[in-house]
């Protein structure tokens, strides 16, 4: 499929990140050290849960992106778990479950774009399953809407997963026991994600590095090691 002009712009508007409004020096907003809700899941997701970002080689001075878990919300009929990241100009929200058995992307908004994903990608295994040589892969179908819902192009989504180790890795937010994994994806609607990447996941704190090269640098909540 030819990408649109509306398609040629998803890329910058879905993960742009370093196209968003340049660093500027300062504290970033407080991370506070209390936990607001009374436990925090393998794979968290609580609402009022925070976590702080910068992109890699970024001083900790610089201002940070902020990941909120807003709690439920409806979305493609089901009830999902809302997480949103804000900062620098940025505003994405995506629409996740959450369960012993993984973790599934169902879609995610930004100010004028959808991309709804049927069947869900699994983004994350079952929680019993985590171990050094795990591979798992899927394929999705895309539809991308604009605010009126009509639908501006649609495609399919290849994603694979290997964990590659375990290991202790020092961070701006501190020490974490991280499985490192490296994700490939690839799609027939321009590239809406990068092609591959390598995340760090920890149990019971979420993803110390994201998928765009985000690190974490605080969080509001106690949790994992």
């Amino acid at each position: 499929m030819r990408p649109t002009p509306f398609l040629a712009l998803v890329p910058a508007l879905l993960l742009g990140l370093s196209a968003c409004t340049p660093t500027t020096g300062g504290p970033g907003p407080t991370v506070q050290t209390s936990t607001p809700v009374s436990t925090v899941s393998f794979y968290p997701s609580q609402a009022g849960l925070a976590w702080s970002y910068l992109p890699e080689g970024e001083p900790t001075s610089a201002v940070p992106y902020v990941l909120r878990a807003l709690g439920p919300s409806i979305y493609a009929n089901q009830t999902v778990q809302a997480l949103q990241l804000t900062g620098r100009g940025a505003d994405q929200t995506w629409y996740r479950t959450f369960s012993a058995d993984g973790v599934k992307l169902l879609g995610l908004r930004k100010p004028g774009v959808n991309v709804r994903l049927d069947p869900p990608w699994l983004e994350s295994p079952a929680e019993s399953a985590w171990k050094v040589g795990l591979t798992w892969q899927g394929v999705s179908n895309i539809a991308i809407s604009g605010d009126d819902g009509k639908v501006q192009a649609q495609g399919t989504l290849n994603y694979s997963y290997t964990v590659q180790e375990q290991r202790q890795q020092d961070t701006p937010a501190g020490k974490f026991e991280v499985w490192v994994v490296t994700r490939q994806v690839s799609d027939t609607v321009g590239g809406l994600f990068p092609a591959t990447q390598q995340l760090w996941f920890t149990p019971y704190v979420g993803e110390v590095r994201t998928p765009e090269g985000l690190l974490l640098v605080g969080r509001n909540f106690k949790g994992g090691r």
